[in-house]
């Protein structure tokens, strides 16, 4: 095709094998297209395309991926708001005509297993190094290594005991993110040889996870580390499926004495509201 369709914060160029997505840099684009500034999308990719009406006299064009085909989406474990998600474009309804266009013309693209998951990953995954402040330590990615550095203002008691951490992509299985648009977001990786329960049912107990806290490891910078790391992680050999985030209830007295410690201490720095504070709080309580 080679031709270009511009909308709301990207334009999409159509290529005979791919589209090539380059993302708005200005002050009002989603901060995860800031950071993503390019993507080529292969056809073979995409599991579907549709055209629909949007916000305000807008369509929207969304580039289905395949399960399992990127690494970013992969991470992401359906988390992502409809409003930073980097297959959408938004564009005015008066070139719904020619929106439909190109849809149809990528419809016609689609390979004949775009219903079935992907068996490796056909977007490129963001490049290292890649780093970020979470709530309790600094997580940083080289590209080979992952490495987290505890700040001593968040970290728990278990992680400044266990020290700081780093990891190899060898030694991994996988990445487990929580958004942190959630209240207990986090970033956690999935060791090999490692059952579920044997690492820390809560990441601010668990030395192989970082938690966001509200304020930190923003999506466009955790994310698309994620990402990475899931990549580096399926080149290496391993199994990296990405777990659906979870929280599950810890039993310990200690343990929840240490997460209302935890919760304090962002309620004190204003990051918690007073009613976010006490429904969390009565939350952990319940849990004795």
């Amino acid at each position: 095709m080679g031709d270009v369709l511009a909308g709301i914060h990207a334009t999409w160029e159509f290529e005979p094998d791919a589209v090539l997505i380059r993302f708005e840099r200005g002050i009002r684009a989603p901060k995860l297209y800031q950071a993503l500034r390019e993507r080529r999308i292969p056809h073979e990719a995409l599991a579907s395309v549709t055209l629909s009406p949007g916000r305000r006299g807008t369509v929207v064009l969304h580039a289905v991926p395949r399960p399992g085909a990127d690494p970013l989406m992969e991470a992401a474990a359906g988390q992502l708001k409809d409003a930073c998600d980097p297959y959408r474009l938004v564009l005015p309804a008066e070139r719904e005509t020619l929106a439909e266009y190109y849809a149809d013309e990528l419809r016609a693209r689609l390979a004949p297993a775009a219903a079935e998951r992907a068996d490796r990953f056909l977007v490129t995954a963001p490049e290292a190094p890649l780093q970020f402040k979470a709530y309790d330590g600094k997580a940083s990615f080289d590209g080979g290594q992952v490495a987290f550095r505890w700040f001593w203002t968040g970290a728990s008691s278990a992680k400044w005991k266990a020290g700081d951490q780093s990891f190899s992509v060898r030694e991994l299985s996988g990445v487990e993110w929580r958004s942190p648009d959630v209240f207990d977001g986090y970033l956690r990786l999935l060791r090999r040889g490692h059952a579920g329960d044997a690492q820390p049912a809560q990441a601010d107990q668990d030395p192989a996870a970082v938690v966001f806290g509200l304020g930190y490891g923003p999506v466009h910078e955790s994310l698309p580390f994620a990402a990475a790391v899931l990549a580096a992680v399926r080149d290496a050999g391993a199994a990296a499926v990405p777990v659906p985030a979870a929280v599950t209830a810890g039993r310990d007295p200690a343990v929840i004495a240490e997460r209302i410690r935890h919760l304090g201490e962002l309620y004190q720095a204003g990051l918690v509201t007073d009613e976010e504070f006490a429904v969390k709080k009565a939350q952990l309580l319940a849990e004795l």
